[in-house]
């Protein structure tokens, strides 16, 4: 099947309506980028707090995939008409038809998180077979290794674990971080989560990997403290979380939160202050990792 890219200009304000509009009318997929990506004004956009975290940039390009044999400009027109604006000026383009499953693979490969530990995908062989190697293909759940923080947490787990210790990975995603625990040496690790696709996925991780991991939803009760807990979210769900994770950590045990900008350093250090002597321990690409210990 042959396919369309359809591609125009918007504001932030029109982003949800017109997206939503495009799929109504047909479109297939709908993507946005921001307009000014590679350039000196590209804008970094997270997903938490600020102006630009209600879902767009401040210019945005809208691409929709539509099918080849599709009206492009009359799919645009009745989108925009339905969202209640002008049609901007737009892009068509062919989209040259490949193998989508090979191409989707080829955009991740191995990747060395240190100089024993990688997480590698089932298509690929190991390049070292002796390292520890982390087996997780890219699914519904947070966390293949590509990101800074799954890779600032990676490696301090793998500082952490000496051997037997219990790890809470709370916030869990794929599961990776607990895998990566058990396959380091630790005892015991738990994963949770509010999702249940994500608890779907870990589980299946686990198996994958040959490993024991005990995955539960967050509304269950965590049982006993663990020696290490590592929750790699984001700063605001951290502050709120702080109560609940001293509690899962153990006395003198050892607690590593990810998921924070420079930025949001202080405030997340202030909100744990009351529990744990935690400090900044490493940072990658403006993403912190905080370390401390339960007192």
């Amino acid at each position: 099947m042959s396919f369309i890219s359809l591609s125009f200009e918007v504001p932030s304000s029109e982003v949800e309506a017109v997206t939503d509009a495009l799929l109504e009318a047909g479109a297939l997929a709908v993507d946005v980028a921001d307009a000014a990506a590679g350039s000196d004004t590209e804008e970094a956009l997270y997903a938490e707090g600020g102006p630009l975290a209600r879902g767009a940039w401040r210019r945005n390009v809208i691409r929709a995939l539509v099918a080849g044999d599709a009206d492009a400009r009359a799919l645009a027109t009745a989108a925009c008409g339905r969202a209640g604006v002008a049609l901007p000026p737009y892009r068509v383009q062919p989209v040259a038809d490949q193998d989508w499953v090979r191409a989707a693979q080829a955009q991740f490969v191995p990747i060395r998180i240190s100089s024993r530990l990688w997480i590698v995908p089932t298509w690929h062989a190991a390049p070292d077979p002796d390292a520890v190697n982390i087996i997780l293909d890219p699914g519904l759940a947070f966390g293949t290794g590509n990101h800074p923080t799954t890779r600032l947490c990676l490696n301090w787990l793998e500082r952490a674990i000496t051997g037997g210790e219990s790890v809470i990975d709370y916030g869990c995603g794929s599961g990776i971080l607990a895998i990566a625990a058990v396959k380091l040496g630790a005892g015991s690790a738990l994963g949770i989560d509010i999702d249940e696709q994500a608890l779907l996925a870990a589980r299946g991780n686990a198996i994958q990997n040959q490993v024991q991991v005990e995955f539960r939803a967050a509304a269950d009760r965590a049982g006993r403290a663990a020696n290490i807990v590592v929750a790699n979210i984001l700063s605001r769900p951290l502050m709120v979380l702080a109560p609940l994770l001293a509690r899962l950590t153990a006395p003198r045990g050892r607690l590593a939160l990810a998921g924070i900008l420079g930025s949001q350093t202080a405030e997340v250090r202030a909100a744990y202050g009351e529990w744990f002597d935690i400090a900044k321990e490493s940072e990658e690409e403006n993403w912190v990792l905080l370390a401390g210990v339960r007192r």
